[in-house]
Parts: structure tokens; C-alpha cells; sequence
């Protein structure tokens, strides 16, 4: 078992910084239901979002972009082509990608496919518990895209995925834990309002992507990414009354914390 880390406020306002000062340019191939959300996460954090997503065009625009986000929330056939393409115009061009195995280990045709692009190596996988344990092969995966399970109880399985494959992998829950099989780092805070807005974790997948788009380490930056997650959803849920209004107000705190550091 390794050492839990505390994520350090300090090194969040450096890596928060950052991002904000390089802007970097996130390819998003994600699901149909959260493309919105995606989009205005990353604008309001300092970053970039573009949705290129057809076959055509995705190889070309990932090596363009400074990272990619892959999320199979909706997958198809095409879709899947088009991923594909996409991630091995990174590795060609040694792009970071994050890959955000939705739903893994509820359905056979799409476990083979979430297999097959962990093999592609990702910069970070990023997941609920529920999907970290099936991917890892320790468990049978989650309630549709709903963790069954504690993310504590996912922290060997995202240790071993980490060894497996050289990634950085990050178990997001109450705690969240990143770790890439050597350092094990946890990120607490948040608020359970965050669970009851679609795409609140499908956009925290892209905002990892965008912290590790200009990071020498992913590990770190990973953390950054969550924590500035945890942080805009406690502020949020002060100021809401339910999840029709915690929404923008997500939004805004994103927006506030990524340029209080100027």
C-alpha cells in the first residue's frame, strides 16, 4: 500500500496559474450529453475547448491541440474510429491524452473497446471507482454511470492500472486519489450537490486534460485539476439552493479561482 500525499493549496496556485497563463487548446471527443458543460468548464478555467469528433479530421486536430480528452460515453463504431485515429496522433507527436472509461465494466462491446485504448498508453485515466476496479479486473463495474463502490477501495486497483499501462490514474469520489503507481496523492473537499449536475465528471475529465497539456508532471497536475474541482463545487453549493442553480454558479467559482492568482 502506498503513502497517502496531501495535495498542498501551494502547489494548486502554482499549477492554477499556469493554466490559466498558457490557455492551452483541449480536443474534446466526448459524449453527446455533456459537450456544453465540457466546453463552458474550460473557458471558465483558462483553457481552450474544441469538439472535433468526426474521423476526417480528428488525427489532424489532435496534432494541433495540446492535449485530447477521450471520453466513451456515447460510443459508436465511427466515433471509436475517429478516437482511435486521435490518440495515435498523439503518441506520435507526444501530445498528453486522458482517457474518462465511462460506464466500464457494464457492457462487453464497450470493455473490449476501453481495453484496447488503456493499451494506447493515456497520459491519465480518469474514473469512479466502480470503473477503476473493472478496468483494473477487480470488480463488475458500477450502477450505468454511477459508482457502486468507495473510491479508498479503488486505490490498489488504480496503483496496479498506473503499473500496467505507465499512466497516471485518478479515482475521483468524496476523496479523490491519484497516483501512478510510486505516489499516491488525495484530494478532499467538494460538495455532494456536484454529483446531481450532469457532466460535472465528464468536464473534470477535460479539465485534467487541460492541466496536463503544458505539465512535466501529470501526477501533480492531475491533482491541481481535481482540487480546483473540489474547490469550485464547495463554493458553489454555498450559494446555490439546488442543482438548477449550482450549475452557473460552478461555473463562476471556476472562473474566480482560475484568475485570482493574477
Amino acid at each position: 500500500m502506498l503513502n497517502i500525499q496531501t495535495f498542498s493549496k501551494d502547489d494548486f496556485d502554482r499549477y492554477c496559474s499556469h493554466l490559466v497563463q498558457t490557455h492551452p487548446l483541449v480536443h474534446c471527443m466526448t459524449n453527446d450529453v455533456v459537450q456544453e458543460i465540457t466546453a463552458d468548464v474550460l473557458l471558465a478555467a483558462g483553457a481552450s475547448p474544441a469538439m472535433i469528433i468526426d474521423e476526417h479530421e480528428s488525427a489532424d486536430f489532435a496534432a494541433i491541440a495540446d492535449c485530447l480528452l477521450v471520453n466513451v460515453g456515447t460510443l459508436t463504431d465511427d466515433r471509436y474510429k475517429a478516437m482511435l485515429l486521435a490518440v495515435e496522433a498523439c503518441c506520435r507527436h507526444s501530445k498528453p491524452w486522458v482517457l474518462d472509461p465511462v460506464a466500464a465494466g457494464l457492457l462487453p462491446w464497450r470493455d473490449e473497446r476501453v481495453s484496447e485504448l488503456a493499451r494506447k498508453k493515456p497520459t491519465v485515466i480518469r474514473g469512479n471507482a466502480s470503473e477503476i476496479l473493472s478496468l483494473a479486473g477487480m470488480g463488475q463495474g458500477g450502477h450505468g454511470v454511477d459508482s457502486k463502490d468507495d473510491s479508498r477501495d479503488a486505490v490498489n486497483g488504480a496503483a496496479a492500472l498506473a503499473k500496467r499501462y505507465d499512466c497516471v490514474v485518478a479515482v475521483t469520489g468524496e476523496t479523490d486519489f491519484v497516483t501512478d503507481g510510486k505516489r499516491l496523492l488525495s484530494v478532499s473537499g467538494g460538495d455532494v450537490m456536484s454529483t446531481l449536475v450532469v457532466g460535472t465528471g465528464c468536464s473534470l475529465s477535460a479539465l485534467v486534460a487541460a492541466y496536463c497539456a503544458q505539465s512535466d508532471c501529470p501526477l501533480e497536475a492531475t491533482a491541481a485539476a481535481l482540487k480546483m474541482a473540489k474547490l469550485a463545487s464547495e463554493t458553489a453549493a454555498s450559494v446555490s439552493q439546488g442543482p438548477g442553480s449550482f450549475h452557473p454558479a460552478y461555473l463562476d467559482a471556476l472562473y474566480r479561482l482560475a484568475r485570482n492568482h493574477f
